[in-house]
C-alpha cells in the first residue's frame, strides 16, 4: 500500500459536501477505509445512553469520518496537492503548489 498524504495533526481544507471550503485540523486518519477526522467537519447528531461518563445522556454533536479524497492539504494558506521526494535517504512529503518539504 501506498504512503498516506495526509497525516493526523495537519491542516487541511474540504474540497467536496456540505463543509466545502472549510478548514480544520485531522483528528485521525483510518487507512484501510481512506477516511479521516477533522475538528469541526462533518458534525452529526448522535443519541446516546446515560453511562458512567455521560450521567444525563441525551443528544451528542460529534465529527463524522470525510472520504480522504474530498480534504486537501494547507501549507502556507494555500491548498495543495502532495508529491514524494527522497531527501538524504529519507522519503519526504512535497507541497506540489510550492514545491516545499512539508515533513
Amino acid at each position: 500500500m501506498s504512503a498516506m498524504k495526509i497525516k493526523k495533526g495537519d491542516l487541511v481544507r474540504v474540497i467536496a459536501g456540505k463543509d466545502k471550503d472549510k478548514e480544520g485540523k485531522v483528528m485521525s486518519v483510518n487507512v484501510k477505509k481512506h477516511t479521516v477526522l477533522v475538528e469541526g467537519i462533518n458534525m452529526v447528531s448522535k443519541h446516546t445512553k446515560p453511562n458512567a461518563q455521560n450521567q444525563t445522556g441525551g443528544i451528542v454533536s460529534q465529527e463524522a469520518p470525510v472520504h480522504i479524497s474530498n480534504v486537501m492539504l494547507v501549507v502556507d494558506g494555500k491548498a495543495t496537492r502532495v508529491g514524494f521526494k527522497i531527501e538524504d535517504g529519507k522519503k519526504v512529503r512535497v507541497a506540489k503548489a510550492t514545491g516545499k518539504v512539508i515533513d
